[in-house]
């Protein structure tokens, strides 16, 4: 059905090889038997000329700086897709995820942009970026500030989530252009801000769901409602305790773009205002935030591979062990190590080079693997399986062969 395969044994094995001929062609033979199971026991079925899927593990991937960097793939990254859609050695596919901090789009589009990319069908039940998990939320709270992104588009987002009332930084402005002295909206933008009173609108919560486009103007708002009366323009708290809850959807500090170096991002934002509520209260402000490296995040990825497994492929149970492959060490690795204390399957974490890590520094929280890319990533993890099942079925028929007399 995938025509001839070529069995060899891995170094590791090849090292210790015993040196009778019978116990090589044994050796061989166990190879050839476990390359067999590797491929299809309680994998889901093949039809004639198909690849088999592998129900024993699967892969997540963050993006920037994995696969894309500056808008641009990653070279590596469209040989990686290839090899988890079977072109491989072993005739196997690999279910797989994309779980990113980054956000300012619908799923859909970003799905519709990262399959362009990497010339694959990319679809949103498999993909989760740093808002996907605030659509939970949207039964909680009424009346909500979001902030960040390109034009119209988070407004968009969160009401595709399911959020009843909407506001932008736009908005409020165009209420009362003082708010912000040093900001004047554009023609394009004062005509898609919608027009309120905001002196009679309290606001239940802010969410930051991408990088902030104007910070000093986006930042005067949410100190503004901070210390607020329940989240109402206008007004003042006299304990600066009674303002909506504020949520970003990640903590990275820095990311990894186009330019040499990195940039900072949407975690920096979550310091500095931390930091001006300080100096201007004189009080800590409590602030959450999703994405990685929260193991809310994880959890959720946990809930879609599962999903996404069953729906594609018909496996209804998790993998063993999951590959999450990241350039960040701060949050892809730090998330993947810490859940994986927590998972009731394993999460394995591969740190590779082509993003936010620099070579030659020691990461905060090692990864179980550091590679050059993802194409190394994928291979890693793809012999790291085939050498366990090898040597699982070597120990099994070990202890199953009877003692001479």
């Amino acid at each position: 059905m995938l025509g001839p395969t070529v069995v060899v044994p891995p170094a590791d094995y090849m090292a210790a090889a015993p040196t009778k001929p019978h116990e090589i062609a044994s050796q061989m033979g166990l190879a050839r038997d476990e390359l067999d199971h590797f491929r299809s026991a309680s994998s889901s079925p093949a039809e004639p000329g198909e690849t088999v899927v592998t129900d024993k593990f699967a892969f997540a991937f963050d993006i920037d700086g994995v696969l894309i960097r500056g808008g641009k793939v990653i070279p590596e990254a469209l040989e990686a897709m290839k090899m988890l859609n079977g072109d491989n050695q072993y005739g196997i596919k690999i279910p797989y995820i994309f779980v990113t901090n980054g956000g300012g789009k619908t799923e859909a589009e970003r799905c519709l942009q990262l399959s362009n990319q990497l010339q694959i069908e990319v679809s949103p039940g498999q993909f989760i970026c740093g808002h996907t998990p605030m659509r939970e939320m949207a039964e909680k709270y009424n009346t909500v500030l979001v902030v960040g992104g390109e034009g119209e588009k988070c407004r968009h987002v969160a009401e595709g989530y399911g959020f009843k009332d909407v506001v932008t930084p736009g908005d409020i402005i165009k209420d009362n252009a003082d708010t912000t002295p040093f900001r004047k909206l554009t023609p394009e933008e004062y005509k898609n801000s919608r027009a309120r009173n905001f002196g009679e609108v309290e606001i239940d919560a802010i969410f930051v769901f991408a990088d902030s486009r104007d910070w000093a103007s986006d930042q005067q708002i949410i100190l503004d409602l901070l210390m607020s009366k329940n989240g109402r323009l206008g007004t003042r708290s006299e304990t600066f305790e009674d303002g909506p809850p504020v949520f970003f959807s990640h903590n990275d500090v820095v990311w990894s773009a186009s330019h040499d170096l990195t940039r900072i991002g949407m975690g920096a934002l979550r310091v500095s205002l931390e930091a001006k509520f300080k100096a201007v209260t004189g009080k800590e402000l409590q602030t959450t935030a999703f994405g990685k490296p929260q193991i809310g995040t994880f959890q959720f990825a946990t809930r879609l591979l599962q999903q996404w497994r069953k729906d594609t492929h018909g496996i209804d149970f998790p993998p063993d062990t999951v590959y999450f492959v990241g350039d960040t060490p701060e949050s892809d690795i730090r998330g993947t190590n810490e859940y994986d204390q927590h998972a009731e399957n394993n999460w394995y974490s591969i740190l590779v080079r082509t993003g936010v890590f620099q070579e030659g520094t020691k990461p905060r929280f090692p990864p179980k693997a550091t590679v050059d890319n993802v194409l190394e990533a994928v291979q890693h993890g793809i012999e790291r399986e085939y050498r366990n099942a090898l040597k699982k079925a070597a120990l099994e028929k070990a202890t199953s062969t009877p003692i001479a007399e």
